[in-house]
């Protein structure tokens, strides 16, 4: 332990590069991959590289709530007490993607990916800790490592993918991952935790991030960065390897003026969305087994019915990535969310309605597929809609928004305010339906589209 705390300062700084980026250079989106470029082996090294990390990242967390019993257990403590530990670890994750957001416009998006991994790995000794005090502490640390994986990830992608490949990559590779994270927790826990207990699920942090940083050398740097950097060798591989390359600037579409005013609306827009859906998710979908007995669901049949709304759900990734990429970008965003209104609105069905079993499962997978959805779709759209000096920052927002609502759902529950189903509901119908419209009067058509005509005017 007292190794860590002096290894893990001089490994940041050994991965810090010697210059940082320029906030306001004038290079924008010159390096990109023509339209015509065809996916090869050293794109499919990269997703899969990506995916493996993003799954390492979202294992940990979701690890959680398979903890909880035995850590209670271990330290006998109250629920009360063992509830700080999910509140401080979200708590993490939020502020976690707010700051790699902006340390990969400073500092570029590989050195990021590094910086979150080599803490990642460091944090995975709470399996260790004698006392819970300590646990705490090193899990606001994992969270914040946690946090920044995915917005640097969807902003790496969207900058060295073709333009004609960038929307479904993005949205398959986000939700392959959150999807894969949360098997490889329950699976760890399945087979780990019977044998070697609660800790092992939290020091399976070490070798697992020890892989992501074996298998970082596929990992690119941004075209930009490597150009501010001087690094032109780098550039010259990257468009033998990815096609990309300098580009000419294009004209300003005839949106741009449009976009250019309506842009602080969509960043409203964007964050209000990601707000409602954390709420939804954390919230109501976390308070919803609960909610099911209360109604006089016995524990099985709550489950059962839960189980048969998800697997009606699991396809949502695939048809949202094809939606996003084939269809419309923004509408896809819309859509979903009025897939979650949707479900929102039959929760707040009467309760002899609710109590009919095909109607519950409706709204369950009405909710859960307008929740899926909309996820997979808000942060790759993010990434797309704001230029390269501000793009990791702008995602990180959306993406610390997106927890925001985890960590006052914690709250509530510390404070012992748990709402009714339809009491949740309610209260977040107006929200989201105000995302739905915002985003629909100031979102801009990002399907297909070059980066640099999305930042030309």
């Amino acid at each position: 332990m007292a190794a860590i705390i002096i290894g893990v300062p001089l490994a940041i700084y050994g991965a810090l590069p010697a210059n940082h980026m320029a906030h306001d250079s004038h290079y924008g989106t010159l390096f990109e991959a023509s339209d015509t470029t065809t996916l090869n082996r050293w794109h499919a090294t990269v997703l899969i590289v990506l995916i493996i990390g993003l799954v390492i990242d979202v294992m940990k967390p979701a690890t959680l709530g398979f903890v909880l019993p035995g850590l209670r257990g271990e330290y006998d403590i109250e629920k009360s007490t063992a509830a700080y530990l999910p509140f401080v670890a979200l708590t993490g994750t939020t502020v976690g993607s707010f700051l790699w957001g902006w340390l990969a416009d400073v500092y570029g998006r590989r050195s990021t990916i590094l910086l979150s991994t080599i803490l990642f790995v460091s944090t995975s000794i709470c399996g260790a800790m004698p006392a819970f005090q300590w646990n705490l502490l090193m899990c606001f640390l994992m969270g914040c490592s946690a946090g920044g994986m995915l917005p640097v990830v969807y902003t790496l992608l969207a900058e060295i993918m073709p333009p004609r490949h960038r929307s479904w990559v993005l949205v398959l590779v986000g939700g392959i991952g959150l999807v894969g994270g949360y098997l490889a927790a329950s699976g760890a826990a399945y087979l780990l935790e019977p044998t070697y207990g609660w800790r092992a699920l939290w020091l399976q942090g070490s070798p697992t991030g020890l892989l992501l940083l074996a298998l970082a050398r596929w990992i690119p740097e941004s075209p930009r960065f490597l150009l501010e950097q001087g690094r032109t060798d780098e550039l010259k591989q990257m468009e033998m390897r990815f096609g990309i390359a300098r580009r000419r600037p294009v004209e300003v579409p005839a949106d741009a003026a449009v976009a250019a005013q309506r842009h602080g609306k969509l960043t409203a827009a964007l964050v209000i969305t990601a707000l409602a859906w954390s709420f939804v998710n954390f919230g109501l979908l976390l308070w919803l087994p609960a909610d099911l007995e209360a109604r006089g669901f016995s524990a099985s049949v709550a489950s059962s019915i839960i189980a048969k709304s998800t697997l009606l759900a699991l396809p949502t990734i695939a048809i949202g990535a094809l939606l996003y990429s084939r269809w419309s970008s923004k509408k896809t965003l819309v859509l979903t969310t009025l897939l979650t209104l949707a479900g929102l609105g039959g929760a707040i069905l009467p309760a002899q309605t609710l109590a009919l079993e095909p109607v519950l499962i409706t709204v369950i997978t009405l909710l859960v597929v307008g929740t899926n959805g909309l996820i997979a779709v808000l942060l790759p759209y993010t990434a797309e809609n704001y230029p390269l000096g501000i793009r990791g920052r702008a995602t990180g927002v959306v993406a610390g928004a997106s927890k925001v609502g985890g960590v006052a759902v914690q709250s509530f529950a510390l404070a012992g305010l748990i709402p009714t189903l339809g009491g949740a509901a309610l209260a977040l119908i107006g929200p989201v339906a105000l995302s739905a419209g915002l985003v629909a009067y100031a979102g801009r058509e990002t399907r297909g589209r070059s980066l640099r005509e999305l930042e030309a005017g």
